[in-house]
């Protein structure tokens, strides 16, 4: 207990925490966007994964994080594509269209990671680092918390607010919203129910991509074979625990990000206990949390069906 109390220390768990949490928060607010649109994003796995090797792959082949960034949310945004061409395009149940893409992520990553980085795959790569904002970072505990971080965390805190601010400030939001609840008044409306809908998942996914492209670059600076380890569910759980709001789900990515820290913590200060019980901490939270407000979230009316002009 008497660490809580210890400045370092808590300084060292939140900043872990909050790295451990943006994958998923760029993840989440992408599925918020998806879903509030009325299409189940269950990818999100799968493009993390991708993102992930796109970046590692651009940034191998160019020397370049900023390049590596970019092929990283290119091939989450061709995840995007496939998605929106099965599930809004074919009308296929959403969530066995998401389940295929992430197992064929799981695949094909794999594949080319082994093919086109070869030997040089567990090699550094180039990211990004921290940069200090000056007179922020020295604000004791959270300044090097918060304003000590790298290029993509700084971007998570415009993104959030920003899709917030989209989805209840603007008429293109209100436009979402109301497809993911009532397409059939939307559709009377004038507004094209398949293209808002298309645009949501790519962008969705892009947005995924990038927390995958944040794991090669401001994390660990290489690429792994299936190194989303399960953080595109978690996404699913924190945007139903955040009840489909950006500002909500980042809430529960921060409390799923502590969880994660906690765990490192024990697995480095109890290295006789088998490291796996303390991995399952994470999931044993949101599973946790998720059961204790069952029953209390209500999803966007239209989430999961396909909308057919004329059809009941």
């Amino acid at each position: 207990m008497e660490q809580l109390f210890d400045a370092q220390f808590m300084a060292d768990f939140l900043g872990s925490s909050l790295r451990l949490s943006v994958p998923i928060i760029f993840a989440a607010i992408g599925g918020v966007l998806a879903e509030r649109s009325g299409v189940f994003n269950i990818s999100l796995e799968g493009c993390i994964l991708g993102g992930a090797f796109g970046a590692a792959v651009g940034t191998y082949l160019t020397g370049s994080p900023f390049c590596g960034l970019m092929l990283g949310i290119t091939v989450a945004g061709s995840v995007g594509i496939m998605l929106a061409m099965l599930a809004v395009g074919l009308g296929i149940n959403q969530l066995v269209a998401g389940i295929a893409i992430n197992l064929l992520m799981v695949g094909l990553t794999s594949y080319l990671a082994r093919l086109i980085l070869g030997g040089d795959a567990t090699s550094t790569l180039p990211g990004f680092h921290p940069i200090a904002l000056p007179g922020l970072a020295s604000i004791p505990i959270i300044g090097p918390v918060l304003f000590q971080q790298d290029i993509l965390t700084y971007l998570m805190y415009l993104v959030v607010p920003a899709s917030w601010w989209f989805l209840y400030r603007t008429p293109w939001g209100l436009n979402v919203r109301a497809i993911g609840d009532y397409p059939v008044a939307a559709d009377s409306a004038g507004i094209s129910v398949p293209f808002v809908r298309t645009v949501c998942v790519i962008v969705s996914c892009m947005l995924a991509g990038v927390g995958g492209a944040y794991l090669v670059l401001s994390q660990v600076f290489v690429f792994t074979e299936h190194m989303s380890a399960g953080k595109g569910f978690i996404a699913l759980a924190a945007l139903i625990l955040g009840r489909w709001n950006p500002v909500g789900a980042f809430l529960a990515c921060i409390f799923f990000g502590m969880s994660d820290a906690l765990q490192l913590r024990l697995q480095f200060t109890s290295p006789d206990v088998p490291y796996q019980l303390f991995s399952m901490v994470p999931f044993l939270a949101s599973l946790l949390a998720l059961v204790l407000l069952s029953g209390k979230v209500r999803p966007p009316a239209a989430i999961g069906k396909k909308y057919v002009r004329g059809g009941k």
